[in-house]
Parts: structure tokens; C-alpha cells; sequence
């Protein structure tokens, strides 16, 4: 089977981006939208509506692959990618990707992914959005072309030997971080609630206390909420830095507050994202796996979760082999292909650690589909519900998601157990 002809159209992201820089800067909300200039480099305000290019490969049986493009809400920091301009993107697919794969046997997803994501154009790769994108259709493809999922194209030549299965999902709550954590519990999420823990002052307090509070009341709502005792969600905190900002980047007073934290979340286990900010990739590692000691030390459970500086298939080996955290956010956008995505989720779990398949609410349907029959190939320790801020529509997503495909596979699988 070949690709024809390949499209590609802007789409609507599943969310904003938002100029983290300015945000943790002291712009002010106002309404959904945020007050002041943008100082990150390609934002046009603060907060911008999410943009996204949806890739469609016409494959010469009639069929339709497709993937799209997108980029995570904080692009411009951390050593990521610009923003996406989605009017430019389409013009980089059609005149540099298009060409290429029209007229192109499928053969083997592996290494059609690995010409497009290691693709040079003008002497830059091309941006990790429309690497995402492209390589999610080639994905599609591929398994269009066999008559499988997309799950069981990556188990087979990634050798995975994962039982295609639904994985735990983890569900963001946003702002709206009380009502959504209510929803999170009556819809049985698997971890919660994310908090959106981004403003000193507002959200985590100068001491750390309004974090307690709030992490209070979590644990409290589950223990009320449940609608049995064997319903013990993970406790999973977002914090964008903010316990460094506030402890000075101390990392035995971060560590004796996260200890502190950990005890608040019992009988639940607690993870922290993004506790400090290192500055640099290395940085990072070096500040994380300080903290991560530092916890140990401390005979706590608590787990650190990296993300900010761990953006690329590389810094995930180096963060691995630092052992600089007990989860790694795979965060897929910013990996580029996907293919990126599926070594790194593989290369986490062999050196011990969880491995996250995460994301960003600024992410779509397909890409969040896309993610799902991938965080199940690999059996991930959990998987982003996305997209969206909140639970409804990335609960929806990916949960049906991986229920069809792990259905899909079991018929396929019992069909086979009896022809023989």
C-alpha cells in the first residue's frame, strides 16, 4: 500500500498556550485570559488560543491516516520549541514533508518515522510539533495497512511484549481544582488531581501552607467521595517550581516540606512534578537527584516526578541513567516523532523508573489517541488524560480509547486461538 497524497489543515488545539515566563512573572488573571505583555518569543499575549495542524495521508486503498500537530501550553521555556504558528507549520508539511512521502510504499513505521523526525530543512530540524503530527499519521498508516491497531503496530517491531491493556490514567484538574477533583473521584481516576500549583503567592502560599490546605482537603474528598475502600488513587501534584521559588531552591527545606506533604497525602501516595527549577538540563539533573536523596534520606515515599529540561529522547537517557527521578513525564509533543516517544517510555521502564506518557491539555483528539494505543504498547505506568484542562473530555478520550483497542485486540487474539 502507498501514500498518494498527503493534506495538511489548521486545526483547533484542546486548550491555550500561555507565556509560562510572564505567568510566573506576576501577570494576573482576568477572566479565562491573563493581563500584561508576553516576554516569551513568538507569543502574541500571554495566553493565546492553542493552534494545531491536522496531517491526512491519502493511502491509494482509499483510506484516510492522520495525525496532528501540537505543541504543549508552556511552549518557549525549558529548552522547548517556539509556540506553533500552525499557518506556517502547514507550509513547512506541504513543501518539505509532502514531497517525500507521496508515492511512498508503507513498509515499516520504525524507520519511516525515524526519516521524518530526523528530517534538515534550512539546517534545523523540523519543529517538534509537526514531527509529532506526521509521524502519528505514518503510525495510522502503517496500521491501516496490516488491518491493526496502531497499539499492536508498536508492540510488534518495538518487541514490547506488553499485553495490550488499558493503563492507569492521570487527570488534570486546571483551575477549577475543587469541583474537577469531586468529578475526578465519582469517575474513578486513577491519579489526581495535577492542582495547577503555578503562583507562589496565590496557590502554594510564601510558607507552603496553602499547598497543605489544599492537598487536605484532597485526601479528605477521596476518603468521603469513594465508593469503596479498594478506590486509592495516586496523589499527583504539579507544582511548576514554585516549592523552589519559595524555599530559596533549598533542597534540604524543599525535601523536609515534600517529607512533610507526603504525610498529609496518607494513605495515598504522593508525586511532585517539577519541584525545582535547575535552570539548565543539567541543572536539573543535578538539582532532582539531590532532592530525590534528600528524600530518601528522609525514609519518605514521596516521588519526584522530572519535566521541565527533560524534553528530548536524549535528556530522558541522561535523567535515567542520573536515576534524577522516580517518574519521568515523556512529554510527547516535545519529543518530536512519536517514535521518540515509544523509545523513551521502553528506555524509562528498563532503567527502573515509571515511565509517564504524558502530554498537554493543548494537545487533540487524535493526538490523544494516538498517545493511548502508545501508552498501552509500552505498558506505561500511566498516561495523561488529554485534552483539555479538566476531566470530561481526556477521561473520555483516552479511557474509550484504550477500552476499543484493548477489545479489538483480545477479539483478534481469540479469533486466532481458534483457528489453531
Amino acid at each position: 500500500m502507498k501514500i498518494s497524497e498527503v493534506l495538511a489543515v489548521p486545526a483547533r488545539a484542546g486548550f491555550f498556550a500561555d507565556d509560562q515566563a510572564a505567568i510566573l512573572g506576576g501577570a494576573k488573571r482576568d477572566g479565562a485570559a491573563y493581563l500584561g505583555n508576553p516576554v516569551t518569543p513568538g507569543f502574541r499575549s500571554v495566553r493565546q488560543a492553542g493552534e494545531a495542524v491536522s496531517v491526512l495521508l491519502l493511502l491509494d486503498d482509499g483510506q484516510v491516516a492522520h495525525g496532528d500537530c501540537a505543541a504543549v501550553q508552556y511552549s518557549g521555556v525549558g529548552g522547548r520549541d517556539a509556540v506553533l504558528d500552525a499557518k506556517r507549520a502547514v507550509e513547512v508539511i506541504i513543501d518539505q514533508v509532502a514531497p517525500l512521502l507521496a508515492g511512498s510504499e508503507l513498509t515499516d513505521f520504525r524507520s519511516m518515522a525515524a526519516a521524518i523526525d530526523d528530517l534538515v530543512v534550512d539546517g534545523h530540524r523540523l519543529h517538534t510539533a509537526i514531527r509529532y503530527g506526521v509521524t502519528q499519521a505514518l503510525l495510522d498508516a502503517v496500521a491501516r495497512a496490516r488491518g491493526v491497531t496502531m497499539a499492536e503496530v508498536v508492540r510488534d517491531e518495538y518487541q514490547t511484549g506488553a499485553e495490550i491493556l488499558p493503563v492507569p490514567m492521570f487527570v488534570q484538574s486546571g483551575d477549577d481544582r475543587y469541583d474537577n477533583v469531586d468529578k475526578m473521584i465519582l469517575k474513578r481516576a486513577d491519579v489526581l488531581p495535577h492542582g495547577l500549583i503555578n503562583n507562589v503567592d496565590a496557590k502554594l502560599g510564601s510558607d507552603g501552607q496553602l499547598l497543605v490546605t489544599y492537598l487536605t482537603w484532597v485526601r479528605n474528598r477521596v476518603l468521603a467521595l469513594r465508593d469503596s475502600e479498594d478506590y486509592a488513587p495516586d496523589l499527583h501534584l504539579d507544582v511548576y517550581s514554585t516549592i523552589g521559588v519559595a524555599f530559596n531552591n533549598d533542597v534540604e527545606r524543599v525535601a523536609d516540606y515534600l517529607v512533610s506533604l507526603g504525610k498529609v497525602a496518607v494513605p495515598f501516595r504522593l508525586r511532585v512534578e517539577h519541584a525545582i527549577d535547575g535552570g539548565s538540563r543539567d541543572g536539573q539533573i543535578a538539582v532532582s537527584s539531590a532532592l530525590r536523596a534528600a528524600i530518601r534520606a528522609r525514609g519518605s515515599d514521596v516521588q519526584i516526578v522530572v519535566d521541565e529540561w527533560c524534553n528530548t529522547l536524549e535528556d530522558i537517557r541522561l535523567f535515567v541513567s542520573a536515576g534524577a527521578a522516580d517518574v519521568i513525564h515523556v512529554k510527547t509533543p516535545d519529543l518530536g516523532g512519536v517514535n521518540n516517544t515509544i523509545e523513551a517510555l521502553l528506555l524509562v521502564a528498563r532503567g527502573g523508573l515509571l515511565a509517564y506518557c504524558g502530554g498537554t491539555c493543548n494537545e487533540t483528539d487524535r493526538s490523544a489517541q494516538v498517545s493511548a494505543n502508545i501508552a498501552m504498547a509500552c505498558a506505561a505506568s500511566q498516561v495523561l488524560a488529554k485534552p483539555g484542562m479538566g476531566v470530561d473530555e481526556g477521561m473520555m478520550i483516552v479511557g474509550n480509547e484504550m477500552t476499543r483497542v484493548a477489545a479489538l485486540v483480545a477479539a483478534r487474539s481469540a479469533r486466532m486461538a481458534r483457528a489453531l
